[in-house]
């Protein structure tokens, strides 16, 4: 596949339905590394957000609410009533909206966006972070094949999603970075989630849920950003991964697809 190929969405395996969600920025293609493993028993779909690179459009409603309508239409194209839902990031956060809608199975929600505690303002740090960070991926993405050539190329790549990363592919960075750049909605989703926040109702989410989190993760600090959803939803199934950055999909994938696995195997007696 080429890494400069951006696409609506993958579609691929067979057995019951499992819905794969991207962070912000990123491309379905940061779920690569697990697919083999979870196509072998699910038919997957990983659509490309809303106003990502390869997605559809980004309407003028909230993006919490416009990513989620775009990803239930997929559903619905796909003849999905529900399905099992993995999602990192802003992925996560999607998949616990679309939870409470009512959409998911289960819910494996990975470094979930949106779980700080009322009144803490660190979450705007994310925002300034990648508002930043666009106008470098911007002006960087012309070069990504050759900055992905280097050690220190691959190296800055991961700082922020993965601790280990020698197994990921150069050309899967490349595509990343490409991804990043061509996320053309990105600063108008920073700007409006800096007004309406990230908002999801909890108490309507009933279907199994595991949250994993790893502990050095750069992004969404554990456990500070993580508040939220650990008095929200104490009762679901949480795993630390320690040593392990935002992306586990990408920095321990193997782990990553078994964790899901497990869950949409057997929820309950994986939740006790």
């Amino acid at each position: 596949m080429s890494d400069t190929a951006f696409t609506p969405l993958h579609r691929g395996g067979s057995g019951p339905p499992l819905l794969l969600l991207h962070g912000f920025t990123d491309t379905w293609r940061t779920w690569e590394l697990v697919l083999p493993a979870l196509e072998r028993e699910h038919e997957v779909l990983a659509p490309t957000l809303a106003g990502h690179a390869g997605g559809p459009s980004l309407p003028p409603d909230p993006p919490a609410t416009a990513f989620a309508d775009a990803v239930e239409r997929a559903m619905d194209d796909a003849r999905w009533e529900t399905a099992h839902v993995a999602g990192n990031s802003l992925g996560g956060y999607v998949g616990l909206r679309l939870a409470a809608r009512g959409r998911a199975r289960t819910v494996v929600a990975l470094a979930p966006a949106g779980g700080w505690a009322e009144g803490d303002g660190s979450w705007t740090g994310v925002l300034d972070f990648f508002e930043a960070r666009q106008h470098a991926v911007v002006a960087a993405a012309p070069q990504a094949e050759a900055i992905m050539a280097t050690g220190l190329g691959r190296r800055r790549a991961a700082e922020y999603i993965a601790e280990t990363y020698d197994h990921i592919p150069s050309a899967l960075f490349a595509h990343q970075l490409r991804g990043a750049a061509g996320c053309t909605a990105a600063l108008d989703i920073v700007e409006q989630g800096r007004r309406q926040g990230w908002p999801v109702d909890l108490d309507r989410v009933r279907c199994p849920v595991r949250i994993v989190w790893g502990t050095r993760d750069r992004l969404l600090e554990w456990p500070r950003a993580a508040t939220r959803y650990r008095e929200a939803l104490w009762h679901a199934d949480w795993v630390e991964l320690e040593g392990v950055g935002h992306c586990p999909q990408l920095d321990v994938p193997t782990e990553t697809a078994q964790l899901i696995l497990d869950f949409t195997r057997d929820p309950v007696s994986t939740t006790g």
